[in-house]
């Protein structure tokens, strides 16, 4: 008996450290709290900053739909400003989480032209969606200041795209052969 209640300890001893910071002892890079760990496996698994860009838009137009969709509920649930509150601030965290891929990409020379475009034309959408929120409405005063962090981030995003469009470098031209 003495043996395995010295086994019990010695696990529990390894484990308790690991549950009360949150993290296991090995792990990677803690996970941003408005991922979900699907989520945050999706992003870790991508292997380009053109990928995880793509990735990040998608999640980032996930949270703004479903706070568009909870806005619009008749009937609210509990806790109703701390979900519209947590949506926008998912929306903002992974559209800014984007635009940090662009400084990734330009550090490893990655072509993101691609992902670029789609950040553009997704940012204009989202910016489009929130200055329209911004004109009030209902609850407005419940997620009023989340709302303007997420303009101007998405506005910070998308003039991090426009630099980037501009630094990078033209595709290779190919030259046809005879």
């Amino acid at each position: 008996m003495g043996r395995t209640a010295c086994g019990i300890a010695m696990i529990t001893a390894l484990f308790v450290p690991s549950v009360s910071s949150g993290r296991t002892p090995h792990a990677g890079p803690q996970k941003k709290e408005y991922l979900t760990q699907t989520e945050a496996d999706k992003i870790r698994d991508a292997e380009t900053p053109g990928e995880r860009i793509r990735i990040f838009v998608t999640f980032a137009e996930d949270r703004l739909k479903k706070f568009q969709y909870e806005l619009g509920r008749t009937v609210p649930q509990r806790r109703r400003s701390e979900i519209l509150n947590g949506l926008l601030n998912g929306y903002a965290g992974c559209f800014d989480d984007a635009a940090d891929q662009i400084a990734i990409a330009h550090e490893k020379q990655a072509d993101i032209r691609a992902a670029l475009k789609l950040m553009k034309s997704k940012g204009q959408q989202f910016l489009d969606v929130l200055e329209k929120l911004d004109q009030g409405g209902p609850e407005f005063d419940m997620y009023k200041d989340t709302l303007e962090d997420a303009i101007e981030g998405t506005k910070d995003a998308l003039a991090d795209v426009e630099k980037a469009e501009k630094e990078m470098a033209p595709p290779p031209v190919r030259r046809k052969t005879s």
